[in-house]
């Protein structure tokens, strides 16, 4: 539920991505709706509210919320400011860098690896199979990144749809993948659900 959420600027970007520019007018005041300015502003706000709601109501917002949000803000200001969607192009692969560059300091530098904590609460593996994930997600926030700016710059006509679909396309196939992987090495970990009486 909380992913889906976080889906809804994304999505509501991808709409008015797709609308036809149609002029407005508000209290004598013309806007221009549709197209990929439009876009931006909307995913801005909607970011805003629904990030806002959910600190609110949890009284925190996850590191990558922060992060998602922050760089919304930053990204996507640039590109109405400058009237030029090449740095809303950037988000999504200085977003996927950024995140392989925290998992690959913890993994060099940290106590415990960023993957088992996240995971760790759930689902106790050996540290080797810990140490192969952490790997794993380094490896696949480069390859994310580089995708998505390999099609924002190559494939101009469809980095918006890339965007949304191709990303979370990319991401299911990993979890897949990742679940299967899992399951190999099942038989050696110990799930950690708590007991209940009779």
């Amino acid at each position: 539920m909380k992913k889906l959420i976080d889906f809804i600027p994304l999505l509501l970007f991808f709409i008015v991505t797709k609308l036809d520019p149609i002029v407005i007018e508000i209290s004598r005041h013309k806007l221009l709706f549709g197209g990929i300015y439009s876009a931006t502003a909307v995913l801005i706000i909607s970011s805003i509210v629904i990030y806002s709601a959910i600190f609110i109501i949890q009284r925190k917002l996850e590191k990558s919320q922060w992060l998602s949000l922050f760089a919304c803000l930053v990204f996507g200001g640039l590109t109405l400011a400058f009237h030029n969607e090449t740095f809303l192009k950037w988000k999504a692969p200085v977003i996927n860098w950024l995140l392989a560059m925290v998992f690959m300091v913890n993994y060099f530098i940290g106590d415990h690896l960023l993957i088992k904590k996240i995971m760790g609460h759930t689902l106790t593996l050996p540290e080797s199979i810990w140490t192969r994930l952490s790997v794993a997600w380094i490896i696949f926030f480069i390859f994310c990144g580089a995708a998505n700016l390999f099609v924002a710059f190559t494939f101009q006509a469809y980095w918006v749809d890339f965007k949304i679909f191709g990303s979370l396309g990319m991401t299911v196939l990993f979890l897949v993948g990742q679940g299967i992987y899992l399951s190999r090495h099942l038989h050696s970990a110990v799930l950690n659900t708590p007991k209940t009486e009779d």
